[in-house]
């Protein structure tokens, strides 16, 4: 079987001047001669993406694209025609939004997230209608408390930011949990904070307990064998600390004293000291 719009390990069944065939199931596809390679041969496995071209016919290509079907993705607008607009996302073959998918008409130049998926025939565009592409969190969803997720940053709130979670579901970043620099469409890894009696998510991107106090050790001790010292201490503002390592304060001091009581640094007035 193969999935269209999405990377496929398929089989070559043979090659000839068009390119290499591989086999789909029942099916054939064509991988177009100006992307084979001398040392590829029948029966040779391949990861392609597969996608329909202009013509309506089934092609393969090793090129990757920025987002697959089923996924959300950052993408820049490269034209506008009277169809909707197409994003550049890594193929020859750029992903149309359709105008039926634009909440604004997109604008070339512009960046806008999008999800992509197939239509009823079988192409793949995209949509920029975020809130219909989510799922909504029900009582029985498939995530817990502390576990780690891929979150995709969507939107700046008052609050912090709305993330994607694994592609599937809307999410709450606080304010006090984004990092410097974080920007839309950036992807990291988070950790479910709470699962919310109204089917709200939020997430943060500290592990909590035991390990983030353990993880939060490892930071420091790694930014010490880079930098020698670091001029970080009691009376450090948070704001610094978040931009130098990353993490809270509260959080900063229960690994530094951590570290302290195992006699790994030196603490001064004026910042710490990996010791030894």
């Amino acid at each position: 079987m193969y999935d269209i719009g999405r990377i496929n390990t398929l089989q070559i069944h043979h090659i000839d001047d068009d390119g290499a065939w591989l086999q789909a199931g029942p099916h054939r596809v064509l991988l177009p001669a100006t992307e084979v390679i001398a040392s590829m041969k029948d029966g040779d496995w391949l990861e392609v993406f597969l996608y329909q071209s202009s013509s309506g016919d089934l092609v393969a290509t090793l090129k990757q694209p920025k987002a697959q079907v089923g996924e959300f993705a950052l993408l820049k607008v490269s034209a506008v025609t009277r169809h909707g607009a197409f994003l550049d996302w890594g193929l020859d073959k750029e992903l149309l939004v359709p105008y039926s998918e634009q909440p604004e008409r997109m604008r070339v130049g512009r960046n806008y997230l999008v999800r992509v998926y197939l239509d009823n025939q079988g192409r793949t565009v995209a949509s920029a209608r975020i809130d219909h592409c989510l799922e909504k969190a029900k009582e029985k969803i498939d995530l817990r408390e502390g576990q780690e997720v891929e979150l995709l940053l969507w939107e700046y709130t008052d609050l912090g930011a709305k993330v994607i979670i694994n592609h599937r579901y809307g999410g709450l970043l606080y304010r006090d949990d984004l990092m410097p620099g974080q920007r839309r469409g950036d992807r990291f890894k988070g950790y479910i904070k709470r699962l919310r009696e109204d089917h709200k998510i939020d997430v943060t991107l500290r592990r909590g307990g035991v390990q983030e106090v353990e993880q939060a050790k490892q930071d420091i001790l790694k930014a010490l064998e880079k930098e020698g010292f670091l001029p970080l201490h009691d009376q450090s503002s948070p704001l610094e600390i978040k931009q130098t390592l990353g993490m809270s304060k509260k959080l900063f001091k229960k690994a530094v004293g951590g570290l302290y009581k195992n006699r790994q640094v030196e603490l001064t007035d004026k910042g710490i000291r990996r010791k030894g």
